[in-house]
């Protein structure tokens, strides 16, 4: 135990040195001429020595051209990275995984704000509230190293296009368990758990996998590519929410929320189709095309008293019957 907790302390120092050291080349890049041994030293809360030796680093294991002419260090030339254009869904990946790196020890920093900051950018204005939903609600921490595992395992399988075989539960039948080689297409989180959207060979169809439900991984050694025809937002539809499968056809919704709800709600962006009106006693009309799914019965059953449903009536009536049936349980 004693020597577990000796090899987590050396390998959070040695992250927080990595951590300083691209801190350090950072600084110098930003300011040339104006960082000394002795600035450093003091921003960083260390001993000269300690800064003397990751400026060696800096030199002779990165291999930059770290320069000092008297008034302060600076870069004789950095490497040169290529122009980097992202797809909307590959921005939103990194942008969800640079936000589920935030809630892991060691990893949170301004710098990582920074490139969350940056990446944030690359989106239209209109797609901030999206964002927000997407990326604020991650699950704050990994319900067992099991599902940290299977993510980890699972992205590496989709960086690298490689197949994967998982021992997958069944959302029936008692949990079954089942063997499948799946190719990942996208890995994303929704609520407080992780999506995987594959190519199942046992079915041959894509389909939804819920990474909770992994009970194993193993990559494999075959590669795959992602059809160019594979459009996520097609494939998910007029869904509300990821379950996909559980949808209606696409209808309208009509929503009446009380004020204060109501302005909540149509500060969200949470369907594509959605559409918000204020009336004139302050309460908002929330307008969608969507394919009813439970999810949304639930989001619905959020608000209580707070929200009407206009149409369709059956909707209406599944929420009143869903009230109906909490209330009886609470009085028993």
């Amino acid at each position: 135990m004693e020597n577990d907790r000796m090899t987590e302390g050396g390998r959070d120092d040695q992250i927080r040195r990595t951590a300083r050291v691209l801190d350090i080349i950072q600084q110098i890049a930003i300011r040339p001429r104006y960082w000394t041994r002795k600035k450093l030293a003091e921003h960083y809360e260390l001993g000269e020595r300690m800064i003397q030796k990751d400026l060696g680093l800096i030199r002779v294991r990165l291999g930059l051209s770290l320069l000092n002419d008297g008034d302060g260090y600076y870069f004789e030339r950095l490497p040169h990275l290529p122009t980097t254009t992202y797809s909307f869904f590959e921005a939103l990946a990194l942008l969800t995984a640079a936000r589920a790196a935030q809630a892991i020890p060691g990893v949170n920093s301004a710098e990582l704000a920074a490139a969350i900051a940056r990446l944030e950018t690359l989106f239209p204005d209109t797609f901030r509230p999206m964002l927000r939903e997407a990326t604020e609600r991650l699950p704050t921490r990994a319900t067992s190293s099991q599902r940290q595992t299977m993510l980890t395992i699972l992205h590496r399988a989709w960086i690298e296009r490689r197949q994967v075989r998982i021992s997958y539960a069944t959302g029936s039948r008692d949990g079954e368990i089942g063997q499948r080689v799946v190719e990942p297409y996208q890995i994303l989180p929704y609520g407080r758990s992780w999506h995987m959207i594959a190519f199942d060979h046992k079915r041959s169809n894509v389909l939804q996998f819920k990474v909770d439900r992994v009970r194993a991984a193993v990559l494999l050694d075959t590669p795959y590519t992602v059809p160019a025809s594979f459009d996520l937002e097609a494939y998910l539809g007029n869904a509300w929410g990821m379950m996909r499968g559980a949808a209606g056809e696409p209808e309208p919704v009509e929503l009446l929320f009380e004020p204060e709800a109501g302005r909540w709600v149509a500060e969200e962006q949470w369907h594509p189709t959605q559409q918000s009106e204020t009336l004139s006693d302050g309460r908002v009309r929330v307008m969608f095309h969507v394919g009813i799914t439970p999810e949304m019965v639930n989001w619905l059953l959020y608000y209580g008293s707070r929200v009407r449903v206009v149409e369709p009536g059956w909707l209406g009536e599944r929420v009143r019957e869903e009230h109906r049936l909490a209330a009886l349980r609470t009085e028993n």
